[in-house]
């Protein structure tokens, strides 16, 4: 099975990048699943329900979030009306929607997604590591679900790092996001696991994470009341992985970063 995951999408720039080069990458390299962290894709923060179904019209098949969720002030009800978007597994258990799908492609084989927040440096939610254990338990890789993917949204790379060795050779792949830099680590772990500790994000590059520089470098040079964040406009590049997986075992067999548009080295 062929599997893309990319990473955080930043507001237009990042949704023009989903847009130009999911149908090429599709076409490419004929993907089964096509999953998209669209936690930024509106205007920076959140995510609503005319975005979504811009995904899906492209071709992806489940958005992962994490912790700008809820920024856009209709999508706690919106969510509940997406069965393919998820949020952070660990949030409390009343919170809208829910931090897991198991996706049913169209040849029968099933895909269980899991979205999970990070607990260092981050908002207080539910342990991190429990609560993904609960769920990767309940379904039995290679058995239940052909293939088991996990978005660790997370600030620090040690969780993710750590999340990636606790799940290994039980889960396809742990990939992180949240960061918006994609990392050099792509690799396979000791008993299987595909793994990369931030997959970076999918927006404009010449800027600071995704948001024009100016802003950001004002924050870091006084205290006091700041103006919002705003997304660059400039081209988008396309930042992700594409995970190869086991037909019989769903572990993975091969895993390589995926890098779409004029920033980055394309890969």
């Amino acid at each position: 099975m062929k599997i893309l995951v990319c990473g955080d999408v930043v507001g237009k720039s990042g949704r023009d990048a989903i847009k130009s080069y999911i149908p090429e990458l599709q076409k490419k390299h004929s993907l089964d699943l096509i999953i998209v962290n669209g936690e930024n894709a509106a205007h920076g923060f959140g995510l609503n329900q005319k975005i979504c179904q811009e995904f899906y019209d492209c071709g992806v098949d489940v958005i992962t979030t994490g912790n700008h969720v809820w920024d856009q002030r209709d999508f706690a009800h919106d969510i509940e009306n997406n069965p393919t978007v998820i949020r952070p597994l660990n949030y409390p258990q009343q919170a809208p929607g829910k931090g897991y799908v198991v996706h049913k492609l169209a040849d029968g084989r099933k895909v269980l997604v899991i979205n999970v927040m990070g607990n260092l440096f981050m908002d207080s939610l539910n342990l991190a590591f429990p609560a993904v254990e609960n769920v990767v338990n309940f379904y039995d890789l290679g058995k239940d679900v052909a293939a088991t993917i996990v978005d660790v949204h997370a600030e620090a790379t040690s969780e993710k790092n750590a999340m990636g060795y606790f799940l290994d050779g039980r889960v396809s792949a742990v990939v992180g996001t949240h960061t918006h830099i994609p990392t050099s680590d792509t690799r396979i772990l000791p008993r299987g696991t595909g793994y990369q500790t931030d997959l970076g994000m999918c927006g404009d590059y010449n800027s600071v994470v995704g948001f024009c520089s100016e802003q950001p470098v004002k924050r870091f040079l006084k205290h006091g009341p700041t103006e919002r964040l705003s997304p660059a406009e400039g081209p988008g590049t396309l930042s992700g992985t594409l995970i190869t997986t086991d037909d019989e075992t769903g572990l993975c067999r091969e895993i390589l970063p995926i890098v779409q548009g004029p920033h980055l080295i394309n890969r």
